[in-house]
């Protein structure tokens, strides 16, 4: 017995160096972008945007008559991603996906569809890291964390539900060679909305667990 509880406990400490190391390099991560001059930023936004740009074009992806140039979609999608709050939270939630079908709406609905999927998922991740943050910070121990975790990671599909509107601010398409449209998105949503839903789904999922871990739950999602 004794050995048993030996061996939990190391774990929740192993659970817990993990989390925090994670959590840590993300922040690191955010912060180093966050200290970036407005200048330094769009210099990387650039790099980044004139290189996928030159490979998208080479893969055959075009945008549709009347849309705005590729690389200006790519250039306000990048610019949005590397947009964080002060406590290094995304302000947008991204996510791509693609779909190909016999015409161009029905590719477009599908990929949209696939990409609020994907984004719930996003939601997840980002949601982990704030639990995670939290047990670095040493404002929650690793046995909560680790039941919140394991409930963020079964709410994928309460997540999706919970998602409002979206921004899609990637739309390009190509023909395939049987002349199918693929149709590829990327979208964003709200930072602030997103862990709304979160929080939404996930307390429903954490309705038999007690105050105590939605009381935790809270603080790790800043509310």
């Amino acid at each position: 017995m004794k050995k048993l509880l030996f061996v939990a406990m190391a774990m929740l400490i192993a659970c817990s160096a993990s989390f925090a190391q994670d959590a840590k390099d993300i922040i690191k991560e955010r912060q180093a972008i966050s200290k970036l001059a407005k200048k330094e930023l769009t210099a990387k936004v650039d790099k980044v945007v004139k290189k996928e740009a030159k490979r998208l074009a080479k893969e055959g992806w075009v945008v549709s008559p009347g849309a705005l140039p590729l690389e200006k979609q790519l250039e306000r999608s990048y610019t949005m991603e590397y947009e964080y709050d002060e406590d290094q939270f995304p302000k947008y939630i991204m996510a791509n996906a693609q779909s190909i079908a016999q015409n161009y709406d029905a590719a477009k609905t599908t990929a949209i569809s696939l990409a609020i999927t994907n984004l719930a998922g996003q939601i997840q991740t980002e949601v982990t890291a704030l639990v995670e943050n939290t047990v670095a910070n040493e404002q929650m121990d690793a046995e909560e964390a680790a039941s919140i975790v394991e409930t963020v990671q079964a709410s994928k599909n309460l997540i999706s539900q919970s998602i409002g509107r979206v921004i899609t601010v990637v739309e390009c398409y190509r023909v395939l060679s049987n002349k199918n449209r693929e149709v590829m998105v990327r979208i964003a949503y709200n930072g602030e909305m997103a862990k709304q839903a979160a929080k939404k789904a996930i307390k429903e999922q954490l309705a038999d667990k007690g105050d105590k871990l939605h009381d935790q739950l809270d603080k790790a999602l800043g509310f």
